[in-house]
């Protein structure tokens, strides 16, 4: 199939577009398809990054690793450093938490590990909780995390 823009190139790209609620599709060759009604990829991923009160107000933090603004790095849609993970930390968590689901790793559990592993991690998990119930003064709900806890690692030194 030839591009439906041009004509003269063979179509090798698929696009399609909704804008207010009407869809076109479009076969293109690579071409035109670089140039299609203007869609900039580091204006989708700084959409992403920015807050809405965030993307009209001027930046005047910097990352003391590489210098950029967050303004900077919601355009590129990359932040430039480490230390701009630790520098915007709070405009960029809810970002991280859209695209991901989640802030959090957790991460995969080896086959060879599982038990082990999960055990660790249900213990950790029992512990955050019991730290949370005693700081909301939550004493029969931390008397009950407490003895899971001494049995899980009862059951632990057993193994």
């Amino acid at each position: 199939m030839m591009c439906q823009k041009c004509g003269k190139n063979p179509a090798t790209t698929y696009v399609k577009r909704t804008v207010n609620g009407v869809t076109a599709e479009y076969r293109l060759c690579s071409a035109c398809a670089a140039g299609v009604g203007g869609f900039d990829l580091g204006s989708f991923w700084g959409s992403l990054f920015a807050e809405p009160s965030a993307r009209h107000t001027a930046d005047t933090v910097r990352c003391n690793g590489c210098g950029k603004t967050f303004r900077e790095i919601a355009s590129s849609g990359k932040a430039g450093c480490p230390s701009c993970y630790t520098t915007f930390y709070d405009r960029l968590l809810p970002s991280v938490q859209r695209i991901h689901g989640k802030t959090g790793h957790v991460g995969k559990i080896p086959s060879t590990a599982a038990g082990s592993v999960r055990l660790e991690r249900e213990l950790e998990d029992l512990r955050r909780q019991l730290n949370e119930a005693i700081a909301a003064q939550e004493y029969e709900k931390c008397a009950a995390l407490r003895d899971r806890i001494r049995e899980l690692e009862g059951g632990a030194d057993h193994e």
